[in-house]
């Protein structure tokens, strides 16, 4: 086992690319604890990462530390076919025409978070855009009833459940850490908070508008007999869309308004 690579690969990255960038080029397999990990640095070998089928690059391998975040029978513990008819309902729900149908709900959520700034004072934009950001995906996401009822303890532990996600965790993912008991305690408080939502959910008539509704509806087309979602695989499924786009929009949203300050400063445009 090569742990030699370990402790400099968990403080960061950074050092160990240069190094390797530098030694052997724009393309290199560095062994790290039981994995080896391969490096592809630069336009030129960058895009065969992106642009390779699940036969040459398996997502699985790559991506299974997510597991336990995600849960069991979800996107990297599934085969392929599975997985992908579960990355349809992703599209299905994000498609255009939905994501029309999400755009008062965006608006009230932003008009309601920023009345509450005033005319002067001083914030702090990346924590701002990201408690907005989880604003706006527990009511378009994760449903009304969490966004209404329960945003806070949801919150919490999805807090719990990124704050899981540590460097170690891409090499030892079931590792008894202090973070990993804490994310496995919040996976599992968010399936049983889930699953009475989506029964309430479908022994009504009210059709809501938000992935949740369209995930309770789902049903798989070319495997697992054409049945409905089970509860926890609408759970699963709802973190990992919520943990895809959670951090990159915040920080996109974050960089959009130190600009428009920065514009501001400059003069009118």
């Amino acid at each position: 086992m090569q742990l030699d690579r370990l402790e400099p690969t968990l403080q960061g990255p950074w050092k160990l690319m240069e190094e390797g960038y530098a030694k052997l080029g724009d393309a290199f397999t560095v062994p790290v604890a039981h994995k080896r990990v391969t490096f592809l640095i630069g336009p030129d070998v960058a895009p065969h990462f992106y642009k390779a089928s699940d036969d040459e690059l398996s997502q699985t391998e790559v991506y299974n530390f997510n597991v336990p975040t995600f849960g069991r029978g979800v996107v990297y513990d599934v085969d392929q076919k599975t997985r992908t008819e579960q990355f349809r309902f992703f599209t299905e729900a994000l498609k255009k025409d939905r994501l029309a149908k999400y755009v008062p709900q965006f608006v009230a959520e932003a008009e309601s978070f920023f009345s509450r700034w005033g005319e002067s004072g001083v914030v702090d934009l990346k924590e701002e855009f990201s408690r907005l950001v989880a604003l706006t995906a527990a009511r378009t996401l994760l449903g009304r009833e969490i966004r209404v009822q329960l945003f806070d303890e949801v919150a919490d532990l999805l807090h719990d459940l990124d704050d899981g996600m540590r460097p170690i965790s891409v090499f030892f993912p079931y590792l008894p850490t202090s973070y990993h008991k804490k994310r496995d305690q919040a996976r599992v408080k968010l399936g049983q908070i889930f699953a009475k939502v989506i029964q309430a959910r479908r022994a009504s008539s009210v059709k809501e508008e938000d992935v949740l509704q369209q995930f309770c509806d789902a049903r798989y087309q070319n495997v697992c007999g054409g049945r409905q979602l089970t509860e926890d695989e609408i759970t699963g499924l709802l973190i990992a869309v919520l943990f895809a786009g959670q951090h990159t929009s915040s920080i996109t949203s974050a960089w959009t308004g130190y600009e428009m300050v920065a514009s501001k400063t400059r003069g009118p445009k």
